[in-house]
């Protein structure tokens, strides 16, 4: 594939495709990820359709997969790039909206972000879909390495691997937590947002709490700092959360998990909150990917989190795993990272450091998804005009 940005054209085995620029319908639009991944200079993002009554920002149902709305817009972009959303739909009602992407000569896109939905507790219905989806898109992408193996172990389909670029627009100066030596603090945070089914919060806060508590016997201080919003799926489970860090609190002297409950975090403080962490804790029981990893990444900040998907395969050595049903995993892994927290480098330094690498990173994740577009544009043009 050759494209010239100036010109803002594109050949493909000498079909020409035109790019001023190349309109493009996500799913979603309106999304951090999928801002981050798009080139404003020759992608043109399509607005997520409005859902009459609904809230400002919801563009959940996904409209733009209904065969009515892309009958009535098809000319209006030219690429259908889905990431999220699926189980909003059948597989039935997915295969239609797919069909009639390809009758209207739109090739279709989609980023496998999750092999499990964390939205989900039973997958079946979800993994349906995956296989309605991903043997049918004409291009197949997805955010690691490891990801990709096991697509195509379980679709016999190639992925191409574009890295989660960084969300981060501002960076937040550290706090002032991090230990430079045995005495000081280390300082945990764990955030539960509304308890979605992926996080296991009540076996995470009892194994923080006794993690604490032996890191004490080794001479380590820590403390947890667990969030949680206020508004939540599961009121009992808020309820028996607080009840068993009050429990802990009152055991022993060395447990010190507290939990603080409020309104949703904005983006900036959400940075500025991980930002005064030396550890941040993924208690995840499912799932593929994390956001949460790429902007602890950017902040410096180690993840200490399970063995679940291809989460590790995204920060490698900034992620520290463990095992919820084992304690002692977790001590060791807040212990490892105690001593490189003592050693590493300046935070200040290391978030610059990694700041300047991401902001390049960005630029070629930009281009690499310009490149799938235009791909997948002339191998639709070349199918078309071999079937004219």
């Amino acid at each position: 594939m050759l494209y010239t940005r100036a010109a803002r054209t594109a050949t493909h085995e000498g079909v020409p495709i035109n790019t001023t620029p190349v309109r493009v319908a996500a799913v979603p639009a309106d999304h951090p990820y999928v801002r981050a991944i798009t080139d404003p200079q020759h992608i043109e993002l399509l607005p997520d359709p409005v859902h009459p009554g609904a809230p400002a920002g919801q563009w959940w149902p996904p409209r733009v997969l209904s065969p009515s709305w892309l009958d009535e817009h098809a000319p209006e972009f030219d690429v259908l790039h889905i990431h999220f959303g699926l189980e909003s739909f059948t597989p039935d009602q997915l295969s239609r909206a797919l069909d009639r992407a390809r009758r209207h000569g739109r090739p279709v896109i989609y980023t496998v972000h999750d092999l499990e939905n964390p939205q989900l507790t039973d997958q079946a219905a979800y993994l349906r879909l995956l296989d309605v989806i991903v043997p049918s898109a004409d291009e197949v992408l997805t955010l690691t390495p490891t990801a990709a193996a096991e697509v195509r172990r379980r679709w016999n389909r190639a992925c191409t691997v574009i890295a989660h670029p960084s969300l981060l627009e501002t960076s937040p100066a550290p706090g002032p937590h991090a230990i430079t030596d045995a005495s000081d603090t280390l300082r945990i945070g764990l955030h539960l947002r509304d308890l979605r089914p992926n996080i296991d919060a009540e076996r995470a806060v009892a194994v923080l709490a006794e993690a604490v508590a032996a890191l004490g016997l080794r001479g380590i201080s820590a403390e947890v700092e667990v969030r949680l919003n206020t508004r939540v799926r599961d009121e009992d489970l808020a309820d028996r959360l607080a009840r068993a860090a009050d429990a802990a609190a009152t055991a022993t002297a060395e447990s010190r998990v507290r939990i603080h409950r409020g309104e949703r975090l904005s983006d900036d403080e959400l940075a500025g909150w991980l930002a005064t962490l030396d550890a941040f804790v993924l208690p995840y029981r499912h799932g593929t990917h994390s956001g949460w990893v790429e902007l602890c990444y950017d902040l410096a900040v180690p993840v200490v989190g399970t063995r679940v998907g291809h989460v590790r395969s995204q920060h490698p050595a900034d992620f520290f795993a463990f095992d919820l049903d084992d304690a002692s995993s977790l001590v060791d892994a807040l212990d490892d990272v105690a001593s490189r927290t003592r050693t590493g480098p300046n935070r200040d330094a290391e978030v610059a450091r990694r700041r300047a690498r991401r902001q390049t990173q960005r630029d070629e994740v930009r281009a690499q998804h310009l490149d799938v577009y235009l791909r997948a544009m002339a191998n639709q043009a070349l199918g078309e005009r071999a079937g004219a």
